[in-house]
């Protein structure tokens, strides 16, 4: 699609996508911009069927009709383009996250129905690859959790043992600051400790060996500098030593706990990891505008797909 004619509001939109044509004739250029194939064989034999929207694949195997939707995240949704690019749209700009129930009261959908579309679009956000980070690089960790003076008093004596971080999720970040005109961009992980034989590995698997990397006196971080350029600063003492900081990742841990406080109020900690993609990639995006970020996201809807039965099994290895 000519990116003349994409959207570059939200008012844009919604009256761009109010059309079933538009909304079609955008998703068929952005997955088949050299003609339509068939999502199941590859085939590009295929006839269309306009009645129905949909196309016939004319080599012989099972299921060949399919839709714009079929291998996307919209598989199998019943309800149309225009709903859904809209929480697309509304999910890669809200800088501080959009709620189940605003998606609810915006489109007429069940809060489960808007809580599952959030959470399928939140999987198209998800980055992969993208190579090791190089040059300066902070990593930190922060604590994702309830504050024990809202708790019950009975609940918070049987949840708080020891130190405060009881009873919370522990997330690694790690963020290469931006060098000229470029931009800092961060990765996260939700880990199940801050020891050393944790932290460690994620750092050499996401680092590039020789690069500066900056942290604070956590004792987990000892002996990076076998292979990195490692300075610590001790913010019992200071919080910036000349370049020697973690304010870059300070500044997004900020964001990401106004977005799960002010915005999810509540979040699981099995379903963690999928809030922490969102907010990842609007940071990482965030010199572009809002058509940019949305036409970055529809790019990574084809080929992911998550099964409601899957979201709400509690169980982290049906995950």
């Amino acid at each position: 699609m000519d990116a003349a004619t994409i959207p570059q509001t939200l008012q844009q939109a919604i009256e761009f996508f109010l059309s079933p044509e538009n909304c079609e004739r955008f998703m068929v250029e952005l997955r088949w911009p050299g003609g339509v194939s068939c999502p199941r064989c590859g085939s590009v034999n295929v006839l269309r069927l306009a009645k129905q929207r949909r196309w016939e694949c004319r080599e012989k195997h099972p299921r060949r009709q399919f839709s714009a939707k079929v291998g996307t995240i919209f598989e199998d949704s019943p309800l149309p383009l225009k709903s859904w690019l809209m929480v697309v749209w509304m999910t890669s700009n809200c800088k501080n996250g959009v709620s189940s129930y605003e998606i609810h009261r915006a489109l007429g959908v069940t809060q489960k129905t808007a809580w599952f579309m959030l959470h399928r679009v939140r999987l198209a956000m998800q980055s992969v690859g993208g190579g090791k980070l190089s040059g300066e690089v902070e990593v930190d960790e922060t604590f994702i959790g309830g504050k024990a003076r809202f708790m019950h008093k009975g609940k918070r004596e049987q949840a708080i043992k020891g130190r405060g971080h009881s009873g919370k999720a522990a997330v690694m970040g790690l963020l290469q600051r931006h060098s000229g005109k470029g931009q800092s961009k961060v990765r996260l992980e939700v880990v199940p400790t801050t020891r050393k034989n944790v932290l460690h590995p994620i750092v050499e698997q996401h680092v590039e060996d020789g690069s500066s990397v900056y942290s604070d006196a956590l004792k987990s971080y000892q002996n990076l500098g076998l292979y990195y350029q490692h300075q610590v600063v001790d913010h019992a003492e200071c919080y910036v030593r000349g370049e020697v900081h973690t304010n870059g990742l300070e500044n997004f841990w900020s964001l990401l706990k106004r977005a799960i406080k002010g915005t999810y109020v509540s979040v699981e900690p099995f379903h963690l990891f999928r809030y922490l993609d969102e907010q990842a990639f609007r940071f990482n995006s965030r010199d572009g505008n809002d058509a940019d970020r949305f036409v970055a996201t529809m790019k990574q809807i084809e080929g992911r797909r998550v099964m409601y039965k899957d979201l709400i099994a509690k169980d982290e290895a049906a995950l």
